[in-house]
């Protein structure tokens, strides 16, 4: 099987294409990631000399590039590339349309012209808003997104459903809950209260701190999204999610008190706009049809990421300063 990777380089598209290669013996896969500041080569070191592993640094906006790769003839395009931080997309909303929108666009088109049998468009389940305090979100609740990260996901998600019912292209649309695990980019809630709280920085925390999410490990997101890659029926939309609902600052004093550091660290910020109070994934439509269902517990999968940050501490080191872009130009500059 040849894939076609988007966005390789960034948290969940790296540990996807690390999990494939080292898992299936039959698998190739070409990775294209622009390198913006949440995608870092270093992420893929243990897999960059592997005969069936390549990178292009590329733009999925860039039909040139696009249509180049897609001429290759992938037996599956996998699309983790976006823009994925809602603090961002309130800053400056431009850079989620083009990327999460028109992107996707040139991507179908790609699958379209060149006959590519499968296309995996990755989500969030962002795109369907704020969760009450009871229940959760099913394929067929509506989508109700609030904040420009999501409505342009949502965008996509509609986007994608309709080159399935007018083009008849074969697609799948995967909504994941939050992630967390190695390589997550230090700007999200566990990775920089973990990096924050190793560096005696202050913790801040939106509103009240009592925002609801459903948490899975990224290597349990992976094997899903290898699933619906897999066995999906054409056309469907599959929720992803961990069964494992936690308050943000319960997740923050966790984190605080595993790294034996003070919860005077923890510092309330004003909450950001349209911040939704509580999302829940129901996954049972994948466990039922296709079998699907996580396997790491939060207890140990939180204790192994911690552990993860502890023994890399110069991988986030140099995040935090921008200095893998020199990792960049050393391994491929001269190829």
């Amino acid at each position: 099987m040849k894939i076609l990777v988007t966005g390789g380089c960034g948290f969940i598209g790296s540990n996807f294409i690390i999990y494939m290669l080292e898992t299936y013996t039959d698998v190739e896969i070409v990775n294209i990631d622009l390198l913006t500041y949440a995608g870092n080569l270093e992420n893929l070191k243990s897999v960059e000399q592997s005969t069936r592993y390549r990178f292009v640094k590329g733009d999925i906006t860039d039909r040139d590039i696009v249509r180049l790769l897609a001429s290759e003839k992938p037996d599956v395009i996998v699309n983790f590339a976006a823009e994925s931080h809602v603090d961002r997309s309130i800053i400056d909303p431009s850079a989620f349309i083009k990327t999460n929108i028109l992107g996707v666009q040139v991507l179908l088109d790609a699958c379209r012209e060149f006959g590519i049998p499968r296309f995996v468009q990755i989500s969030t389940d962002e795109v369907y808003g704020s969760l009450g305090p009871e229940g959760s979100f099913s394929e067929t609740n509506p989508l109700e997104p609030n904040s420009p990260y999501s409505a342009s996901k949502a965008s996509a998600d509609l986007l994608v459903h309709a080159y399935f019912k007018t083009f008849n292209l074969n697609v799948v649309i995967t909504r994941c809950s939050n992630n967390y695990g190695p390589y997550q980019f230090p700007e999200k809630l566990i990775p920089l209260m973990i990096t924050n709280a190793l560096e005696d920085k202050d913790l801040p925390v939106y509103g009240d701190g009592l925002n609801v999410r459903d948490w899975i490990h990224v290597l349990d997101h992976c094997k899903a999204v290898n699933t619906v890659m897999r066995h999906g029926v054409a056309g469907q939309v599959y929720n992803i999610g961990g069964r494992c609902e936690y308050c943000n600052i319960d997740i923050v004093k966790l984190i605080v008190n595993k790294l034996g550091k003070s919860e005077s660290l923890i510092k309330f910020v004003k909450d950001r706009p349209g911040h939704d109070r509580r999302y829940c994934m129901n996954a049972d439509k994948l466990t039922s049809e296709l079998g699907w269902s996580p396997e790491i517990s939060f207890p140990d999968g939180i204790e192994q990421t911690i552990n993860w940050y502890l023994e890399n501490q110069a991988w986030w080191e140099r995040i935090k300063t921008g200095e893998y872009l020199k990792y960049y130009d050393t391994w491929y500059g001269e190829r």
